[in-house]
């Protein structure tokens, strides 16, 4: 059971009454999306949202439509009443935890597909993937109607396909990264860090470091090309099993850049495999100094 000091809706319609309230005071809304087993980074972007806006509505919904099949939907961790005690702690006002029935009633029959920034990395690696983000994303932007939602800058991609169809789909709503939370040794903070045996974490914990590394090469002037080589390299040898991709992409539309050094602003971005676990992280990287 959710906590019983934050309020909580199940439907539609009683995310909408509550919004219609607070927009009837005169009072904006943040509205940031997770699927739960929340850990510092989605309490950061809860905080962020409260910056921004007077009420904080944060959504916990394990979307189906995103997981390929053989994927942990089923296993993903799921605790709502750790997180709602997690999220009132944070100053959110409401959490929105639909049913996937509300989410997909019987004869839902739509998708969202972004083009472009959706194609690379990640598209390749799980080509079913963004269509289940952005639809559920877009479904509840439209359900909350919110003046700003938060996603966090650890799922880059991620954020820049919300951004787009948000854009071309002129939804009025702005759209905001929240920094990317790390542990102490740097790694990314994810729900699935919960998947890491001691071992497999101490193993983890070296992804961000093979980017940091990549990241202040580029920075000093070198070759695109064989930074990739050389983190992925670095990556393989410090005990991943595999490697979806290490590749430098274009901060603003993940175009692919090089061979040579870099001319304008990017990000390196990895996919690796431990385990049964599949951490992504990526990295920002400015052009060199001239």
């Amino acid at each position: 059971m959710p906590d019983p000091t934050l309020p909580a809706a199940r439907t539609v319609a009683e995310l909408r009454a509550a919004v219609s309230a607070w927009r009837g005071a005169g009072r904006r809304v943040a509205l940031v999306p997770t699927m739960g087993a929340l850990h510092e980074g989605h309490l950061s972007l809860v905080r962020l949202g409260k910056s921004k806006a007077d009420h904080v509505v944060a959504s916990i919904f394990v979307n189906p439509t995103q997981f390929a099949p053989g994927e942990d939907f089923e296993a993903y961790p799921r605790d709502e009443a750790r997180d709602a005690a997690l999220l009132a702690g944070a100053g959110c006002d409401l959490l929105y935890a639909p049913t996937v029935a509300e989410m997909y009633p019987p004869g839902f029959s739509t998708s969202v597909d972004v083009g472009g920034v959706s194609t690379p990395l990640d598209g390749l690696a799980r080509p079913t993937h963004f269509a289940g983000v952005a639809t559920v994303v877009t479904k509840l932007l439209l359900q909350c109607r919110p003046d700003v939602a938060i996603f966090g800058e650890k799922d880059f991609q991620q954020l820049l396909v919300i951004r787009r169809l948000a854009r071309d789909l002129d939804l009025p709503v702005e759209i905001l990264g929240g920094p990317t939370k790390r542990d102490v040794d740097g790694l990314a903070l994810s729900s699935r860090n919960a998947y890491l045996s001691v071992e497999e974490r101490r193993v983890a914990g070296t992804l961000n470091l093979a980017l940091k590394t990549a990241a202040e090469a580029l920075a000093a002037g070198a070759a695109v090309d064989s930074v990739e080589a050389e983190a992925k390299a670095r990556i393989a040898s410090a005990g991943f099993g595999s490697i979806d991709y290490v590749e430098v992409r274009a901060e603003d539309d993940l175009g692919r850049l090089g061979p040579g050094p870099l001319e304008s602003p990017a990000r390196i971005f990895v996919a690796a495999r431990i385990g049964r676990t599949r951490l992504i992280d990526n990295w920002p990287v400015r052009t060199p100094v001239t």
